[in-house]
C-alpha cells in the first residue's frame, strides 16, 4: 500500500506541474492576445481620429478656397479655427499656413498647408497641402476665335476650342468644342458647295466624333487677352528686360540656354510676296533677315522673367526657366508681330516654359528648319498664328528650298484671334503646296501646373491644381 500511495503522490505532482505549465502558457497567450486586441483597438481608434483630422484639414483648404473667392487680392491670411460638426459640435481644429509664388511682385499661385487634429486625440495630426491657382490657356492645345480646319495629317494632344466652326480630320485624344451649333463650310475649309455642317464635323476616320461637343459656351477672347501695359510696367520697373522701338526693322531675340538672351537689331530684311487668307497675295511680309547688328546680352532675372519689346521680334533658342516675352507698341498704334525664326526648345531637365505674346500675328518664318520645334504658349492677341503660303515663282531662287517643310512639332498652346494654319492645300510639295507636311501638337502639363508669368486665365475662380497629403 505504501508503494501505491507513493505512485499516486508522484502522479499528482506531475499533473500539478503540467497544469502550471499549460496554465502559464495559456496566460501568456491570453495576455498576448489581449495586448494585441488592445493595440489593434488603439490603432483603429488612432486611424479613425487621423481620418477625422484629415477631413478637418481638408475643411481648412475648402475654407481658404471660399476666402479667395471673396477676397481674391488677399493671399496673406494664416489662421487657426475650430471645426464644428453638425451633430457632435466642436470636434477639432485646423491651422492654415499660406505662402505665395510671385513674379515681379504679382501672385502667380498660392501654396496652402492645412494641419488638422481632433480633441479626442490631439496626437493624430493630419496635414494636407494644395496649390491654388486660376486655370489658364495652358490647359488647351488650341483656342481660336475664328473657324479652323485640322487636316488628316494632324496629331493633337489636349483640348481644342473655337468660338466658330471646326473641321476636325486629324487624330486627337481630347475634347473638341465649338461655340456654334452649325456653320457654313466654304471651299477654304475644303468643302464643295458651301454646306451647312455641325459645329464640329469630320470627313476622316482619324477623328473621334465622340469627343466633339457643340455648341459650348464661347470663350471670351477679350477676357483672356493680356494687359500689355502691365507687362511693360513690370519689365521697365520691376527687374524685367525692356527695349523700345528700334531704328531698324525690329529685334532678333536668341535664348542662349544659360539664363541669358542675346539681342540683335535687324537692320535690313528681304521683301517678297506671300499669301494669306485675309490679305491675298501681298508684298511687305519681310520676315527674312538680311542684315543685323549686336545690341546686348542680357541676364533674365528669375524673380521677374519678363521681356517687353516695342517692336517686331524674331524669336529662337533654348530656354532654361519660366519666361514671358511680349512684342507690342501701345503708343504708336501699329501692331507688332513675332516671327518664330528657328527652333525654340526647353533645356533638358529644366523647369522651363515660354509665353510669347504678339499684339498682332505670330508668324512661323519662311527660312526655318525642315523639321522644326516650337515649344511655348503662343498668343496672337489681335492677329493669327500661322505660316503664309509661298510660291517659288514669287520668291528669289535662294528661298525656294524653304517653301516645303517636313514637320512642325509644338509642345504647348496656341491662342489665336484669327484662323490658324501652317499648311496649304495643293500639289507643289507632293500632297500639299506650301508649309509643313506633318504637324504634331501637344499641350504641356508642366505649363498647366506652373505656367510662365502673366499667362492668360480662363476663369477668375481659384482651383486646386496640386493636392497632396503630407501626414
Amino acid at each position: 500500500m505504501f508503494q501505491s500511495h507513493q505512485q499516486t503522490t508522484k502522479s499528482s505532482g506531475y499533473l500539478l506541474v503540467l497544469v502550471l505549465v499549460f496554465g502559464s502558457v495559456f496566460l501568456v497567450i491570453l495576455a498576448s492576445f489581449t495586448s494585441y486586441i488592445i493595440t489593434q483597438n488603439q490603432v483603429v481608434n488612432f486611424r479613425e481620429e487621423q481620418q477625422k483630422a484629415t477631413e478637418i484639414a481638408e475643411a481648412g483648404l475648402n475654407f481658404y478656397r471660399w476666402y479667395l473667392a471673396h477676397f481674391p487680392d488677399d493671399a496673406t491670411v494664416s489662421t487657426s479655427s475650430v471645426y464644428t460638426d453638425p451633430e457632435d459640435g466642436d470636434i477639432g481644429e485646423y491651422t492654415l499656413t499660406i505662402s505665395r509664388n510671385t513674379y515681379c511682385g504679382s501672385t502667380a499661385s498660392i501654396e496652402v498647408t492645412s494641419s488638422g487634429f481632433t480633441y479626442q486625440d490631439p496626437s493624430a495630426v493630419s496635414t494636407v497641402s494644395a496649390r491654388y491657382s486660376l486655370p489658364t490657356v495652358a490647359e488647351y492645345s488650341f483656342i481660336t476665335n475664328g473657324g479652323v480646319w485640322y487636316g488628316s495629317d494632324r496629331v493633337i494632344t489636349g483640348p481644342v476650342h473655337s468660338n466658330q466652326g471646326i473641321r476636325m480630320d486629324g487624330s486627337h485624344n481630347s475634347f473638341v468644342g465649338s461655340g456654334q451649333s452649325d456653320w457654313t463650310c466654304t471651299s477654304s475649309f475644303g468643302c464643295a458647295g458651301n454646306p451647312t455642317v455641325d459645329g464640329v464635323f469630320t470627313t476622316s476616320g482619324n477623328a473621334t466624333p465622340g469627343l466633339f461637343s457643340f455648341p459650348v459656351s464661347p470663350v471670351d477672347f477679350a477676357g483672356i487677352t493680356l494687359d500689355l501695359s502691365e507687362i511693360k510696367d513690370h519689365a521697365e520697373n520691376d527687374g524685367g528686360i525692356y527695349y523700345g522701338p528700334s531704328s531698324g526693322w525690329g529685334y532678333r531675340v536668341i535664348f542662349n540656354g544659360d539664363g541669358t538672351i542675346t539681342i540683335r537689331e535687324v537692320t535690313s530684311t528681304y521683301n517678297y510676296r506671300a499669301y494669306s487668307t485675309s490679305q491675298g497675295w501681298h508684298w511687305g511680309e519681310r520676315n527674312v533677315i538680311t542684315g543685323e547688328s549686336f545690341v546686348a546680352t542680357e541676364a533674365i532675372d528669375p524673380n521677374c522673367p519678363l521681356i517687353y519689346i516695342e517692336d517686331k521680334v524674331w524669336l529662337e533658342g533654348e530656354i532654361t526657366q519660366k519666361v514671358t516675352l511680349a512684342a507690342a507698341n501701345l503708343s504708336s498704334g501699329s501692331e507688332t508681330n513675332i516671327v518664330l525664326h528657328d527652333d525654340i526648345t526647353y533645356a533638358a531637365g529644366a523647369p522651363a516654359g515660354l509665353l510669347a505674346i504678339a499684339e498682332d500675328d505670330i508668324d512661323v518664318g519662311l527660312e526655318v528648319p525642315n523639321n522644326m520645334t516650337a515649344n511655348g504658349l503662343f498668343v496672337a492677341q489681335n492677329g493669327r498664328f500661322g505660316r503664309n503660303h509661298y510660291w517659288t515663282s514669287r520668291l528669289p531662287w535662294w528661298l525656294d528650298a524653304y517653301v516645303c517643310r517636313n514637320s512642325l512639332t509644338r509642345f504647348g498652346s496656341v491662342i489665336s484671334n484669327g484662323r490658324v494654319g501652317t499648311k496649304w492645300t495643293g500639289s507643289y510639295c507632293g500632297s500639299y503646296s506650301s508649309g509643313f507636311a506633318n504637324r504634331i501638337t501637344s499641350f504641356d502639363q508642366d505649363q498647366v501646373d506652373n505656367p510662365p508669368p502673366m499667362t492668360p486665365e480662363t476663369s477668375d475662380v481659384y482651383m486646386f491644381d496640386d493636392w497632396r497629403q503630407d501626414g
